[in-house]
């Protein structure tokens, strides 16, 4: 009679038991996570609570209810820890920050109930700066006011005032300029030249050809254009915005058909209809004789 195995099963292995310093690890994870959380709440309530305040604070405004409340109210709100203790100012490249901040900053307070804070007036003398073309100022909960900057970009020089300043596209004066720091820009000269730019640049826009060599500009007797082409002759252009484009438009097309500019003429008067008189230093010096 043969032997019988019988297969024993193996013995279950008791699950290991965490190691202390597993376990601390573990409680110390929990308890951060439940801080954090803790921390989110604590903010999201009195996010609410803020929000509920402004909303009061105005409606006291509203009803005529004396401002003194309103104060009151929103000064509560600040000691709950609500008052402004950071700036952040975003979107700015060229300008100074410095003006942005000490306007934000710019109240008997340094250390404003947020609530309180206008941010539609700070928005308001945000846009009397010359660099800003549009601002968004904004609060945000429990401490911080956010002020976001558009800003206008550079697009001609103009020499005014016995300075030299930047301007955007539409005129706007931007900033002082020294004379040793001249961006590669076109040159605007004469009283109100900065602010005829937009009427320039639509009538170079139709001749691009002439935009691209175009030098400097000046305006004269704050009626009329003479342009100063890069190959030295000044284009005398007319009186009025159509009468102008009209005037260009012809001596581009008969540029294009026979040179006229970089010949050594001196002068186009472009201001009587139908005409061209060019003055060249040639003429000029045979007729003196």
């Amino acid at each position: 009679m043969s032997a019988k195995h019988v297969k024993r099963a193996a013995p279950k292995r008791k699950a290991a038991k965490p190691r202390g310093k597993t376990k601390a690890a573990t409680k110390k994870v929990a308890k951060a996570v439940g801080t954090s959380q803790a921390n989110a709440d604590r903010v999201a309530r009195g996010a609410l609570v803020a929000l509920v305040a402004v909303v009061v604070i105005a409606v006291l405004f509203a009803m005529g209810v004396p401002a003194q409340a309103g104060r009151a109210a929103g000064e509560a709100i600040g000691d709950m820890g609500f008052r402004v203790d950071r700036v952040d100012v975003v979107g700015i490249e060229q300008m100074d920050s410095a003006p942005v901040y000490a306007l934000a900053f710019r109240t008997r307070d340094r250390n404003p109930a947020l609530p309180l804070v206008d941010v539609d007036g700070i928005r308001e003398q945000l846009l009397s700066e010359g660099w800003v073309k549009d601002a968004r100022v904004s609060r945000r909960y429990p401490d911080t006011l956010v002020i976001d900057i558009v800003e206008r970009t550079p697009a001609a020089l103009w020499q005014g005032q016995r300075s030299l300043f930047l301007i955007d596209e539409e005129g706007v004066l931007l900033d002082r300029v020294p004379i040793a720091e001249m961006p590669d820009l076109p040159l605007l000269m004469g009283e109100g030249a900065n602010r005829q730019y937009p009427a320039l640049r639509r009538l170079l826009d139709e001749e691009p050809g002439l935009n691209a060599q175009l030098a400097s500009a000046r305006w004269v007797g704050g009626r009329r254009w003479d342009l100063n082409v890069q190959t030295g002759e000044i284009l005398a252009l007319p009186e009025g915005e159509a009468q102008a484009a009209d005037a260009l438009e012809k001596f581009m097309r008969q540029d294009r058909a026979t040179p006229l500019l970089g010949i050594g003429v001196e002068r186009y008067d472009l201001r009587i209809d139908g005409q061209m008189i060019a003055r060249s230093p040639a003429l000029t010096q045979e007729a003196a004789r």
